[in-house]
């Protein structure tokens, strides 16, 4: 239940409408907390550029590595929760544009240029 409760708000927004600006929260937690992370830096860059993220469909895509890597956990026995949590959310995230699919797709944006998935009839 915990768990729901934090999420609730990226899988919900429309219940959970406050005007933040993400771009300034971003970056006190960058430069106001004992917490460092490249990838909370790549964040607030994507903020700081587009504060709604109007220009990110949300749709993360995979290269292939993370599908050929579950692939041979299966085959050869090997549990990989982590990695098949990871796969089959990006996979969702094409179903839908929440919040939360921006941000990451953002970030992966960020820190290597990777582009959003298409859409599945081909559009962009």
């Amino acid at each position: 239940q915990a768990a729901g409760a934090q999420t609730a708000p990226l899988e919900f927004p429309d219940a959970f409408r406050y005007e933040f600006d993400l771009a300034e929260i971003a970056e006190l937690w960058r430069r106001g907390s004992v917490i460092r992370s490249w990838l909370l830096d790549l964040t607030a860059q994507a903020l700081l550029r587009d504060p709604e993220l109007a220009g990110v469909r949300g749709r993360v895509s995979d290269s292939g590595e993370g599908r050929w890597a579950l692939k041979a956990a299966v085959d050869e026995g090997v549990p990989a929760p982590v990695l098949a949590a990871a796969l089959f959310q990006r996979f969702g995230s094409r179903a839908s544009g929440d919040f939360a699919n921006r941000i990451l797709s953002a970030m992966r944006r960020e820190f290597g240029g990777h582009r959003e998935a298409d859409a599945p009839d081909g559009s962009a």
